[in-house]
């Protein structure tokens, strides 16, 4: 007769998320924890891609659940250790500015009194991940305007390809903005060949987003029919347009009416490649990369996730 292991619960704190909301949420955080009778063990971030290495550190000290307090960074950061490990628990609780992740999960953008409840209740599920060339994400990846402007606004100490690291530093508020405006203005799409389902076909891109989840870019809902744990991922493709119908297109994408459009292609499946002639940005879950070739895949079932189930979460169950 097995032992049932017993349950470890480590909290992965960015203090600074959210402009620094995550912090005011730490002593709510420890208050509940002390109700559950949970042990507190708290690790604060102290720089980018710390969450990771926090994450598998505590993985192989036989840690049964990784709590994360944060945003849609903290939390894929978090994600890349837990991947390969599906009995692992991972609890996100939302804290950033973006929030796009924690609707996979059916929670607030920010906790609520009753989402606090419902968290520590520990419903779990499996979801989905996806990898790009070896590297995962787990809510989305872009490839087109928005990596573009993610490449504008990021200055680089050197180009990463998916292979290698790199150093970058973010530009103020203000410039990004910019870099939204001259994008859009002045963005060349790049013709990509791509391949899917036993099909080849090549066209000029606007946008186009690899969804895991629905939102992204902060309540963009690009891939609004995605389920995270169909064992597919979902793209929603837009081809090459003017400035009239890029606007035109970005404003449908926030409505939610686009994907009736002429100019849109919306797919499912479980794999996907392309190519390009070029080194063209990418960004999975924000995180910016470089390639010619992306090799996109599902990985079915990767994570075992603490979710909301009388929350609007993204899972068929």
């Amino acid at each position: 007769m097995k032992t049932a292991l017993k349950k470890k619960h480590l909290c992965i704190v960015n203090p600074i998320a959210g402009n620094g909301f995550a912090a005011t949420q730490v002593p709510i955080l420890k208050n509940m924890l002390a109700r559950h009778n949970i042990e507190e063990n708290l690790v604060y971030t102290e720089r980018k891609g710390h969450a990771a290495e926090i994450a598998a550190d505590y993985i192989k000290k036989g840690f049964t659940h990784i709590f994360a307090l944060g945003g849609d960074g903290t939390f894929s950061e978090t994600a890349q250790s837990l991947i390969g490990h599906p009995k692992v628990v991972f609890g996100p609780i939302s804290a950033g500015t973006g929030n796009d992740f924690i609707h996979i999960a059916g929670f607030s953008d920010h906790f609520t009194p009753l989402d606090w409840d419902v968290f520590f209740e520990e419903n779990t599920i499996m979801m989905d991940a996806g990898s790009c060339n070896g590297h995962y994400f787990i809510n989305g990846m872009g490839l087109g305007m928005d990596a573009q402007v993610a490449a504008e606004n990021y200055r680089h100490e050197k180009k990463l390809s998916l292979k290698e690291d790199a150093k970058v530093k973010k530009g103020s508020k203000a410039k990004y903005l910019w870099h939204i405006v001259k994008t859009l203005l002045f963005y060349r799409e790049q013709t990509a060949k791509f391949i899917y389902d036993g099909k080849t076909e090549s066209r000029s891109i606007f946008l186009n987003s690899i969804g895991m989840g629905r939102r992204m870019a902060g309540g963009m809902y690009l891939t609004p029919r995605a389920f995270a744990n169909d064992g597919l991922m979902d793209i929603c493709m837009i081809r090459k347009l003017g400035l009239f119908g890029r606007l035109k297109a970005l404003d449908k994408v926030k409505k939610q009416t686009h994907l009736d459009e002429p100019y849109v292609n919306y797919i499912q499946t479980a794999k996907i490649s392309y190519e390009f002639d070029r080194e063209v940005p990418s960004h999975l879950d924000g995180e910016l990369y470089f390639n010619t070739r992306f090799d996109i895949e599902v990985l079915p079932k990767a994570i075992k996730i603490v979710y909301n189930p009388r929350g609007g979460h993204y899972f068929r169950v």
